[in-house]
């Protein structure tokens, strides 16, 4: 009798750990494999799978190889249709691109050899990329196998090295996507006051931002605020003046300061959407 309680009682014992264990895998898979969904966009030219892309600026349902000039709208990878367990598309989606999980991607050895762990950013070559240095402001994720420019070389192209041609190897390697502002990234030479940055941020909902952009932008502003601060005062005055001189044209005088008015408003609004758009693109 005492033996068949212990074996009854081993039993659930048993049976309680592998249930424990099959949810803690549940638990760990789950999160991830809700991650892995790949979004399918149109694109006016055919893109191979492992190419870095940019969403269109004028189109966001449209994606475009990445380079420098549209690094800032970086967005994932192309994969294939079949490369992760969810994909959203419709008929004409057929551009398939990953924002999150581990695929191939195309790099070259354009700032170096490529090791595990290394950050990825845009190269010159668009839509490849290579290992991050402390320039680039944006990843497309982390290495998670190397490249040193020999083994495993798909092709070679040349780029324009300050005025002589230098030759870079491309290769796809597994890479974990994350698209990201570079952690390496050190501050340009045209360093900005804390809170002024910390403003622009906020009012483009991006970081970093191009110090350049941002003193336009305070240009732009600081113009515009002028110029309406200075119609709103010649307007005031001169109405002012012209009511002590002739108290009988008060009305049509109001009405001609109420269009300064408006006028001056106008400016400054004009000079504030200039500088989120400024920003924000």
């Amino acid at each position: 009798m005492l033996q068949k309680m212990k074996q009854k009682l081993s039993a659930k014992r048993a049976l309680s750990l592998v249930g424990l264990a099959s949810l803690l895998f549940l638990t760990r898979m789950g999160p991830v494999s809700a991650q892995v969904i790949t979004q399918g966009y149109g694109s006016d030219t055919t893109i191979q799978r492992a190419t870095i892309v940019s969403l269109k600026l004028d189109d966001a349902k449209k994606v475009e190889p990445t380079s420098l000039d549209n690094d800032e709208r970086m967005h994932g990878v192309v994969v294939s249709a079949n490369d992760a367990p969810f994909t959203l598309s419709t008929e004409d989606e057929k551009t398939f691109v990953a924002t999150k999980g581990r695929f191939e991607t195309f790099v070259s050895n354009e700032n170096g050899t490529i090791q595990p762990g290394d950050y990825i950013a845009i190269s010159r070559v668009a839509g490849i990329g290579m290992k991050a240095g402390d320039k680039e402001p944006y990843i497309v994720g982390k290495a998670v196998t190397g490249f040193d420019g020999e083994a495993g070389v798909l092709s070679t192209t040349e780029i324009d090295d300050n005025g002589s041609a230098k030759k870079v190897s491309i290769s796809r390697i597994q890479v974990d996507i994350g698209v990201a502002g570079n952690p390496l990234l050190k501050p340009s030479q045209a360093n900005l006051p804390g809170f002024l940055q910390r403003a622009a941020e906020t009012i483009a909902n991006k970081s970093p931002i191009n110090p350049v952009r941002i003193y336009i932008s305070l240009f732009i502003l600081i113009t515009a605020a002028v110029v309406a601060g200075i119609l709103l005062y010649s307007g005031v005055r001169s109405a002012l003046i012209s009511i002590g001189r002739n108290p009988l044209s008060k009305k049509s005088i109001t009405r001609g300061l109420l269009q300064v008015i408006m006028t001056s408003i106008i400016i400054l609004l004009l000079g504030i959407f200039g500088v989120y758009l400024l920003l924000r693109i």
